[in-house]
């Protein structure tokens, strides 16, 4: 099984008129089983990489989010049973496709990342779907001390329509809203 195998598991669910939880799950627990410790290290020193463009002032909070919520959902993944089986966005789930689709097609260029689009795709879906939180968790920052807020269960996003043009941007996929005042 390949990473980008994943894809061709994904798509087999869209003829479906509702997926549940629990069909997207099981897709995503058997890819995360195939990502080692050593995957989640040459992930972990890429995004360290990345993370030097990032301004100083924000690093390490890039950093630490990235790294907690990025690879260590993998192990929530292959842990989590306990989440309610419900049917997800059809629309948002069959509308992803051409974004993942890049990710792998833009990251296979690069053959030191490894699992790195696997990992992203699953992180992405699995926060979005399964979770029905925003990729970005709440709290997280960006420059000009804006962060992602939850008000009143609405999930609010700062920079949301900074990326609206950039078709590879995970943003389309978040089900966070711009934040209204910025």
């Amino acid at each position: 099984m390949e990473a980008e195998d994943i894809l061709t598991d994904l798509k087999e669910l869209t003829p479906q008129k509702n997926i549940k939880k629990s069909e997207l799950m099981k897709i995503l627990k058997e890819y995360a089983a195939t990502i080692s410790v050593y995957d989640l290290m040459m992930v972990s020193a890429h995004m360290r990489k990345d993370g030097e463009f990032v301004h100083a002032n924000y690093r390490e909070k890039y950093l630490e989010i990235y790294i907690k919520y990025f690879l260590l959902r993998m192990k929530e993944v292959l842990q989590n049973d306990y989440y309610v089986d419900a049917n997800i966005d059809k629309t948002a789930y069959d509308d992803c496709f051409p974004m993942l689709e890049r990710t792998f097609e833009k990251e296979k260029l690069d053959e030191n990342d490894g699992k790195f689009p696997l990992i992203y795709v699953i992180t992405s879906l699995y926060t979005t779907f399964i979770l029905e939180e925003p990729i970005h968790p709440v709290g997280s920052e960006f420059p000009g001390n804006l962060k992602v807020e939850n008000r009143n269960g609405k999930f609010l996003c700062p920079v949301k329509d900074n990326q609206k043009d950039n078709v590879n941007a995970i943003c389309h996929l978040c089900l966070a809203e711009q934040t209204p005042d910025i």
